[in-house]
């Protein structure tokens, strides 16, 4: 199938759809730190369709499988997630009128597990010791037994994810920040993130420097988030990248979590969290410069740790 034989109301759900991806805004942290020639800011990307990062790489992902034929009303797209880009897919899977088939570590937050529910997503309840690499690997096996019922998007394989990130973030970031970005940071997870802007930024500008960030441990708090010692490396991860590779607590992020709420007025997650506690160390090895991250969800979907944390 090519994209001209596709029926005009794909064409055009996909355009609709595709204004409420992405474009969101940079926010200016002034009150974490005190060198005033160094400027930190993070895009709020919970400021789009599907609530969170992942909805980029989402919807390019559905978008790319619907213009190549691989994904049609018929079939259900399928994938393993922490819940993000589960949630992602179930969104705009929703809004296209596609199925959404979800394989989710049992241990997922509540709000998680209800907000693909409202979707219509089906979740496949995997153990939650296997975390998203078990999940990862019941996906396949659902999709090796019955190829005509599922689309497997692999996300983790998948460069449709990083090639969102190149294609927008970015250029998004370039854009708001009037190319004077000098440094990236970010975690990693499926890694797209972190591979896709920061590929991006560079072919912009050679000399920003690039930071990668991972939890500081195999067991962790951060969800998402790959120790990848420890996990399965997805494919789509660039090492070669990365100027500096930095480790991050559990519990500094969720100190950094209280310390944002009351100096800066958001309430983040725990993902979002590190990665302005990977930047304020970032920020503390330099003499001046501008330093962007991005808060990938907010704390609507983790009402435990908030619940502990105050």
């Amino acid at each position: 199938m090519i994209v001209q034989e596709l029926d005009v109301n794909w064409i055009e759900k996909l355009d609709n759809i595709s204004h409420f991806i992405g474009n969101t805004p940079l926010f200016p942290i002034k009150n974490l730190h005190t060198n005033q020639k160094v400027k930190i800011f993070a895009k709020l990307e919970w400021q789009q369709l599907g609530g969170s990062v992942k909805s980029r790489p989402a919807f390019n992902i559905i978008k790319n499988a619907i213009l190549e034929g691989y994904l049609t009303s018929e079939k259900s797209l399928l994938d393993a997630s922490s819940g993000n880009t589960g949630i992602a897919y179930a969104a705009i899977g929703a809004a296209l009128g596609i199925k959404v088939t979800i394989c989710l570590p049992e241990n997922a937050s509540e709000e998680r597990k209800t907000i693909l529910k409202a979707y219509g997503a089906e979740i496949i309840y995997t153990s939650k010791y296997g975390s998203t690499d078990e999940a990862q690997e019941i996906a396949e096996d659902m999709y090796s037994k019955h190829p005509e019922k599922y689309y497997y998007a692999r996300q983790y394989q998948n460069d449709s994810n990083w090639k969102a990130h190149y294609l927008t973030t970015a250029e998004e970031i370039w854009k708001q920040t009037r190319g004077e970005i000098t440094h990236f940071v970010a975690g990693l997870g499926t890694t797209g993130t972190f591979t896709g802007t920061g590929r991006r930024l560079l072919e912009l500008n050679p000399d920003i420097h690039l930071t990668s960030l991972q939890p500081d441990a195999a067991l962790h708090g951060l969800e998402g988030w790959k120790h990848l010692e420890t996990a399965i490396v997805p494919t789509i991860y660039d090492s070669t990248i990365a100027h500096q590779k930095l480790e991050i607590d559990t519990f500094q992020a969720y100190d950094t979590i209280r310390e944002v709420a009351s100096k800066e007025g958001l309430l983040l997650s725990p993902s979002a969290a590190a990665n302005l506690a990977g930047v304020l160390k970032v920020a503390s090895q330099i003499d001046e410069g501008t330093v962007v991250t991005v808060f990938p969800d907010n704390a609507e979907k983790y009402g435990e740790v908030l619940k502990n944390l105050f």
